[in-house]
Formats: structure tokens, sequence, C-alpha cells
């Protein structure tokens, strides 16, 4: 069998292509987000990925695993626990979708 590769530019194009209903690609949107801020952040306080888990709980190469954008498995309360640990609070707004 075949292994096709695909390369997405967006959630959008990546929830298109897993064939995820709106609601699934607005979980996944908002995982993606704060993954991007756990990067964002771990540079900025200059943690590594193993002094992150400490302080959170969890493993290193689940840390790893996230930061690489590998999400299977991981829960939002997760991320937001990583957030927490570096010092980031997390505001949640709300809009009608367009």
């Amino acid at each position: 069998m075949a292994v096709r590769k695909v390369i997405t530019r967006n959630s959008r194009e990546l929830a298109a292509v897993l064939g995820l209903s709106s609601a699934e690609h607005a979980a996944l949107r908002v995982q993606f987000e704060l993954v991007e801020e756990i990067g964002r952040e771990i540079k900025r306080v200059g943690l590594t990925h193993a002094a992150l888990a400490r302080l959170a709980q969890t493993s290193r190469p689940r840390v790893t695993a996230i930061l690489n954008g590998n999400l299977e498995g991981v829960s939002t309360d997760l991320l937001l626990r990583l957030l927490g640990v570096l010092g980031v609070r997390v505001e949640l707004k709300f809009r009608r979708a367009a």
C-alpha cells in the first residue's frame, strides 16, 4: 500500500484532509493555538522540555511530542497546565461563528 504525503498550511486544511467536523476542527484549532503559545513561552523563559515536564508533572517525551505538534491523546487540560506553570493566564473569548 502506497503512502501519500500531504502537506497542509493551517488547521482548516488539516481538518479537511482528516475529514473532521467543524466542531472537531474548532477543538483542534484551540489546541494548536495553545501549543504555539507554549512554544513561545518555553523559549522566552528558557526552560528545557525536561524542566517544564517536571513542573507540570508529566514526562519529557510527552512535552517534546506536544511541541512537535503531536497532540494524539493530549488533553486541553494538560496544555493549560503547561501554560500555567509557564506563568501564562489563558482568557477565553466567545463569538458567533462566521
